[in-house]
C-alpha cells in the first residue's frame, strides 16, 4: 500500500494518491491531472476511483478531466447531485481498492454532501481518514458556505450537523488513526487551521477545540459561527463548476497561451476590456508597469487574492509575467476557476519598454525612509493588513484599511492627501496601491518590507494590543 499526500502551498490544499495491488484512488485531485496519470503508470497501476469529499468552493477539482483520461469512477457522498455521471455513495458503503478498503462516512456540516473516507489496511484495521473540510488539523470546516447555495440552510443548522458528524462518525475511531484533511493554514475554508498537514486523531482530540467531549452542541455552534470573515467572491462560482462541469484545462491553457506583441496586447485589451494582471515581484512591478494593470505576485498567495479581488470570474484576463512564467500563471488562475485568460505580453515588460510604450510607476520607500517620513511630515499611514493583525500591533496613528475590503477601505482615502501604505511584508500593499492607481488614485506610497521590517527600525512608534475598528464595519476587535 502506498499513500501520498500531494500538498499545494498556494492553495493550502491536500490531494491524495493511494495505491494497493495495482489499483489507485485519487482523493480531491487538483485541476492538473497528468501527474496522477504519470504516477500510476510508473507504479504499473490503474486509477480506479476518484473520491470527492464534497463540492469544493476554493478550487476547481480535476475530477472530470481525470475521469475522461482514465475511465475512473467519480465518487461523491450521500445527497450529492452532480450534473455528470458519478457514483453517489451510501453512508457506510465500502469500496475495494486492491488489498485495502475505503469506507464512505457521511459527515455533513461543512456542506450537506461532505463525506469522510476511512481507509482500512489488508487486515481490516482502521489506518487513516481523509476528512476533506469536515475536520482540519486544529480546526473544522466553516459552516456558512453551503447556505449561499441553499436558502433552506443556515450556518447554525450546518454547525449543528457538523457537531453530530464529528461525535458520531469521527471521534469514536481509534486514537492512532491518521487524519488527512483537504486544507491547512492559509485556506479560507476554516478560521484557525494549523500549519501541520496531518496528525493522529488522538492528538486532535487533545488539542482541537471542536473535538472537546465536554463542549455542548450550543457552545459548539456559537464558537463555530463567530468571527467568520466573508468568503471570497469566487467560492460559489467554484462550487458550480465542480458540480456542473467545466472546460478541459488543456483548452484553457491553449486559449491563454496567445503570445501578444505590445501593439497586439494594447489592441486586445481595448477590444475585450480585459483586466491586465501583472504577476511579477511587487518591487519589480513598482519600478515600471503597463498603465492600468494590477499587481498580484505569483510568488505569494496568488490564487486566493485573485479570487478575493477579481469579482467577475469570467473577466477576460491578460497576463504580464517574467518570461517562462506565463503558463504557470494561466494554470494557477484556472485552479480557482478563472478560465478566461486570453493572452500574455510576449517578451514580458521588457518588450513593452523596448517598444517605447508609456509605462507607470509606484513610489516605494524603505522601512527606514518610512519612519523618517512619519516623523518629519504629516503623511498619513494606511495599514492594509487584516483587522486582527492591526489589533495585535501597528504604527502609532495608522488607519486600518484592509485589502480584503478594498472597496470600503478606499472610501477612507482623501484624494488631496498623500498616504504611506504598508502590509505585513510588502505583497498586499502593492496589490492595494496598484488597484487604486488603476482607479485614478495617484497619492499612495508603498512601503517595501511592510510591518515586519518597520517594527525593526530604531525609533519607530508602535501601539500594541489595542482595539481596531475596521473599514468594513463599525465594530472593533481586541487582542
Amino acid at each position: 500500500m502506498k499513500v501520498e499526500q500531494i500538498y499545494t502551498g498556494c492553495l493550502a490544499q491536500g490531494a491524495y494518491y493511494i495505491e494497493s495491488n495495482g489499483e489507485v484512488a485519487i482523493i480531491d485531485p487538483l485541476r492538473e491531472t497528468q501527474s496522477y496519470v504519470d504516477q500510476a503508470e510508473k507504479d504499473g497501476a490503474k486509477i480506479k476511483y476518484i473520491f470527492e469529499t464534497h463540492f469544493h468552493a476554493d478550487f476547481v477539482s480535476g475530477h472530470l478531466d481525470l475521469a475522461q483520461k482514465t475511465g475512473a469512477t467519480i465518487v461523491y457522498g450521500p445527497t450529492a447531485a452532480p450534473a455528470f455521471d458519478a457514483h453517489i455513495a451510501t453512508d457506510g458503503e465500502v469500496f475495494q481498492l486492491g488489498n485495502i478498503t475505503i469506507t464512505a462516512l457521511h459527515t455533513p456540516g461543512h456542506t450537506m454532501e461532505s463525506t469522510t473516507y476511512l481507509l482500512k489496511d489488508e487486515n481490516g484495521v482502521d489506518k487513516m481518514i481523509f476528512t476533506g473540510d469536515t475536520l482540519f488539523i486544529g480546526d473544522v470546516g466553516r459552516p456558512d458556505l453551503a447556505q449561499k447555495l441553499d436558502t433552506e440552510l443556515t450556518q447554525e443548522k450546518l454547525a449543528g450537523f457538523l457537531f453530530d458528524s464529528l461525535r458520531e462518525k469521527i471521534m469514536p475511531l481509534a486514537d492512532n488513526v491518521i487524519v488527512y484533511p483537504a486544507h491547512g493554514a492559509g485556506s479560507a475554508c476554516g478560521k484557525n487551521m494549523s500549519k501541520e498537514t496531518f496528525d493522529t486523531l488522538g492528538h486532535q482530540k487533545e488539542v482541537n477545540y471542536a473535538l472537546n467531549p465536554n463542549m455542548t452542541k450550543e457552545e459548539f455552534i456559537t464558537e463555530l459561527t463567530s468571527g467568520l470573515m466573508p468568503p471570497p467572491f469566487y467560492f460559489p462560482e467554484n462550487v458550480m463548476l465542480n458540480k456542473g462541469g467545466y472546460e478541459s484545462l488543456e483548452v484553457i491553457k491553449e486559449r491563454g497561451s496567445r503570445a501578444l506583441t505590445p501593439d497586439e496586447f494594447v489592441q486586445v485589451a481595448e477590444e475585450t476590456e480585459a483586466l491586465i494582471l501583472d504577476v511579477r515581484d511587487p518591487q519589480t512591478f513598482a519600478a515600471g508597469f503597463v498603465p492600468g494593470s494590477i499587481s498580484i505576485g505569483i510568488k505569494g498567495q496568488f490564487a486566493p487574492w485573485v479570487g478575493t479581488l477579481i469579482t467577475d470570474i469570467k473577466q477576460p484576463i491578460l497576463i504580464v509575467a517574467e518570461e517562462g512564467v506565463e503558463q504557470e500563471a494561466i494554470t494557477r488562475l484556472a485552479r480557482v476557476g478563472y478560465d478566461n485568460t486570453i493572452g500574455f505580453l510576449k517578451g514580458g515588460f521588457e518588450a513593452w519598454v523596448e517598444a517605447r510604450k508609456e509605462f507607470d510607476e509606484i513610489v516605494s520607500v524603505s522601512p527606514e525612509e518610512f519612519v523618517e517620513l512619519v516623523d518629519e511630515t504629516e503623511l498619513k499611514v494606511l495599514d492594509v493588513r487584516k483587522p486582527g493583525e492591526f489589533a495585535a500591533g501597528h504604527v502609532e496613528g495608522a488607519i486600518t484599511a484592509p485589502l480584503d475590503f478594498i472597496n470600503e477601505s478606499m472610501k477612507l482615502i482623501d484624494t488631496e492627501e498623500t498616504y504611506l501604505v504598508h502590509c505585513a511584508g510588502g505583497y498586499r500593499s502593492m496589490i492595494f496601491a496598484s488597484i487604486l492607481r488603476a482607479r485614478g488614485f495617484e497619492n499612495l506610497i508603498d512601503v517595501a518590507g511592510g510591518f515586519g521590517k518597520i517594527k525593526e527600525v530604531e525609533g519607530v512608534k508602535l501601539v500594541e494590543g489595542t482595539s481596531a475598528c475596521s473599514a468594513q464595519s463599525n465594530s472593533c476587535s481586541t487582542k
